[in-house]
């Protein structure tokens, strides 16, 4: 005997009664220099199997970027022109650049099957969960803040006046950790493990009961 309805699959045999699961939305996010970038990109090198949101972004490119992997880099006007258009699921000024996530990329993804991830700051995170039902929010921190001064001064991407600003608003956006599903500690040396804490977040997600499709 077989069946397969909207809400579950039964077969006989070796197969047993399965739900079904829709994809997962996941937001993943976090004060600057916590590891957004690292884990998504030890994602892909792992060869998981997620759609992985690419960002849009006024800001240039820094050394190593490539556009369309790591950001879309584009000109204000351009930016501009996707707000009136109302092509961007979200959008933010951030350290005076422009940040958005495009609406299309992520509803086709969605549509495809595949589970999407979403690398956002805290606060394009409020505004998702604001207008998207049924996303999984995960804040991404260090061990200590130490650790946090440590990675930003590494990447020698700020003066000392706009290191500063980062982390009085990192301090600022600790404090939000209450307006998320789960936290998880990116420890130095210990990305794979960050990867698999994510990944066991997502299978979780995907096997729970009654858990709220994605609504975009």
């Amino acid at each position: 005997m077989n069946y397969n309805a909207d809400s579950a699959a039964f077969q006989t045999g070796d197969d047993w009664y399965r739900p079904r699961t829709s994809p997962v939305l996941v937001v993943l996010s976090g004060p600057s220099g916590v590891g957004k970038d690292a884990v998504l990109h030890r994602m892909k090198a792992m060869g998981y199997p997620f759609h992985f949101v690419v960002t849009a972004t006024t800001r240039p490119p820094r050394p190593g970027e490539v556009d369309g992997v790591d950001y879309h880099f584009v000109s204000p006007a351009v930016f501009a022109e996707m707000m009136e258009k109302g092509e961007l699921l979200e959008h933010a000024l951030v350290y005076g650049e422009y940040k958005g996530i495009p609406k299309a990329q992520v509803r086709e993804a969605l549509a495809s099957g595949k589970d999407v991830i979403m690398r956002i700051d805290v606060q394009g995170a409020a505004t998702v969960r604001r207008l998207v039902q049924g996303a999984t929010f995960i804040f991404l921190t260090t061990a200590s803040e130490e650790e946090l001064v440590r990675r930003l001064r590494a990447r020698r991407t700020e003066g000392p006046e706009q290191l500063r600003l980062r982390l009085a608003t990192a301090r600022e956006e600790l404090k939000r950790i209450s307006e998320f599903d789960y936290c998880v500690v990116n420890r130095d040396g210990q990305l794979d493990e960050t990867v698999r804490q994510i990944v066991a977040i997502i299978t979780a997600e995907k096997l729970r009961v009654g858990r709220r499709p994605v609504e975009l």
